[in-house]
């Protein structure tokens, strides 16, 4: 009996899935910290605006994006 094809790959954890995610958004918005919240299951950024730092929280990645974009433009 053979493998199917593909198995024994290593797929990657939830977790690398997470952290390339922020890397991703961080290289998209430099000087933003992006971070997947364990205990809250929420996507957070740190974002430097004039007025000082602003914390966000989104339930996706693309709604953070959208959050960051949005505050940016206000801030």
């Amino acid at each position: 009996m053979t493998a199917p094809q593909g198995a024994g790959r290593d797929e990657p954890t939830p977790a690398a899935i997470r952290a390339a995610t922020a890397r991703g958004l961080q290289e998209q918005f430099p000087g933003v910290r992006v971070w997947f919240g364990e205990a809250t299951g929420s996507w957070w950024a740190m974002v430097p605006l004039r007025d000082g730092p602003r914390l966000l929280e989104a339930p996706t990645p693309q709604r953070l994006r959208d959050e960051i974009m949005n505050s940016r433009t206000r801030g």
